[in-house]
């Protein structure tokens, strides 16, 4: 068989072969699209999740519904949307960099190390989690500030303010890395978990009832897929599973990333600190797992939506 080289300047590349040249930046829009979807859908409850975790005052004393229709009343309906911003900029590389990363380390993981089943998929999900997360740090501390920030009392004008002020006013590119430990220790198990249980649920799912629960891909009928509701209940259920496992350490992440901000900041510099100062103040229920109903009703579907979306535009990309 002529090699390409052989069949002269003008022949035409092996069909498919320009597609895998590609994948990875296919791969990478899927993994920006589907996180960006997923944040947007969820966003007015994070910004509640943010003032609730880090007791602002204008709000401690209400719970997550009363807090929801506390902020338009104060801030205006976009108040709800205050720091989603910073949070798309973030979001997208997050995304993208966690999708693709999981794909790369999956593979990795099984052909140099030999492991594959449902344990690869926790082990390729903790590394992909804490691979996006150390690349987009610091987008996550400028969103985390601007969210916490309520009208009338601003100190940040913008993401490019809130940039300068938290390098001239908290140590330079180091300030833009508070509270990235618990934020990794954090990140290994939820991003693991989350992809395990739906990676799981998936591919049982496909096995035990592929008429009912699958359908063949759009740009490969030879691959079998989740139909879209089915996609949407794994998504939830493991991002269910992996917020409960990962939560203490999200509230000692969001109030380390504050610091400054808060009044009692010289009391939270490391995690372990941190956990200790919010327990013995609030306690498990009123502290550490403190907005963890809201978070569920912000997890679940974000989580629906990323894989579901994700799992759409691998499709659309032809990606499988």
């Amino acid at each position: 068989m002529a090699s390409p080289a052989a069949a002269g300047p003008g022949a035409a590349l092996p069909p498919g072969s320009a597609r895998r040249d590609f994948y990875w930046l296919r791969s990478f829009i899927a993994g920006g699209v589907a996180g960006c979807c997923a944040k947007t859908t969820t966003a007015p409850l994070d910004r509640v999740k943010i003032l609730l975790q880090a007791h602002n005052h204008h709000y401690k004393h209400l719970g997550v519904f009363s807090t929801l229709c506390a902020v338009p009343k104060k801030e205006g309906y976009l108040g709800l949307y205050k720091g989603n911003g910073a949070m798309m900029i973030r979001i997208f590389p997050y995304g993208a960099i966690q999708f693709m990363a999981f794909d790369q380390y999956k593979k990795v993981i099984k052909k140099q190390l030999g492991i594959s089943g449902h344990v690869h998929r926790l082990m390729a999900g903790s590394m992909a989690g804490i691979t996006a997360v150390i690349c987009t740090y610091p987008l996550d501390m400028v969103r985390v500030r601007l969210a916490f920030q309520v009208k009338g009392e601003h100190k940040y004008m913008g993401i490019i303010h809130a940039f300068k002020m938290i390098y001239t006013k908290e140590g330079g590119f180091s300030g833009f890395y508070r509270g990235l430990m618990p934020t990794v220790v954090g990140m290994a198990p939820y991003a693991g978990f989350s992809f395990f249980t739906f990676g799981t649920l998936k591919s049982i799912g496909l096995a035990q009832a592929p008429n009912l629960l699958g359908r063949p891909s759009l740009d490969n009928p030879d691959v079998l897929v989740l139909k879209t509701h089915v996609n949407l209940l794994c998504g939830g259920i493991a991002g269910a599973i992996a917020q409960t496992i990962s939560y203490p350490l999200d509230v000692t992440r969001r109030r380390m990333q504050l610091g400054a901000v808060l009044p009692d900041s010289e009391k939270c510099l490391t995690m372990v600190q941190t956990l200790k100062y919010v327990y013995q103040q609030h306690g498990i229920r009123r502290g550490l797992y403190r907005g963890l109903s809201l978070n569920y009703i912000r997890c679940i579907p974000s989580q629906a939506v990323a894989f579901t979306t994700y799992e759409l535009m691998k499709q659309f990309l032809h990606l499988n």
